[in-house]
């Protein structure tokens, strides 16, 4: 149990595992694991098990987009348009408001991430979260059972402890 406990943070390594599911699917998991291992046989035996197979590391590069998806307190008297035009610069690319929860949800891209959350703080916005996503260039739809289908493999994969997140390419 001793070491166990011992387990410093800083031996898990972040991993990023790429791969088609069934129906021609682009699929990327990231995890976060102590073992790399063990991770990657787990992911490669969800993926062999409901018909996909798991890829290189790269190869899904140009099927996804990294951003980073910012969520702020609106403020009163704020112009959209002069918010847009002021975060041209940190690499604002889309930008909308959330009338029920009273938020500004701002997509940027990925590498200006810290220099956007930097201006909303320097300038009274409050970060409600921030996150990086993999946003696809281009979706496929599928019938609802080939979706049943590969929703089998994202669950299994989602059950994994060391799997952080899961994108996939898959219109909704």
């Amino acid at each position: 149990i001793k070491k166990a406990t011992d387990k410093d943070a800083s031996d898990y390594k972040e991993i990023v595992y790429e791969g088609y599911g069934p129906f021609g699917i682009a699929i990327v998991v990231e995890t976060a694991t102590d073992n790399n291992t063990r991770t990657v046989a787990n992911v490669r035996s969800y993926f062999n098990k409901f018909g996909g197979t798991l890829g290189t590391q790269g190869s899904l590069s140009f099927v996804f987009t990294r951003k980073a998806v910012f969520t702020v307190g609106a403020k009163d008297g704020v112009d959209m348009d002069e918010l847009e035009l002021e975060l041209i610069d940190f690499g604002v690319e889309e930008l909308g408001v959330d009338e029920e929860e009273n938020t500004i949800v701002i997509y940027s891209d990925f590498n200006e991430a810290v220099n956007m959350q930097k201006y909303l703080e320097d300038n009274g916005f409050e970060v409600q979260s921030c996150e990086f996503v993999r946003i696809p260039n281009d979706t496929k739809k599928l019938t609802d059972e080939q979706r049943e289908s590969v929703q089998k493999l994202i669950d299994r994969i989602e059950e994994d402890e060391d799997v952080q997140n899961v994108f996939t390419n898959m219109a909704d």
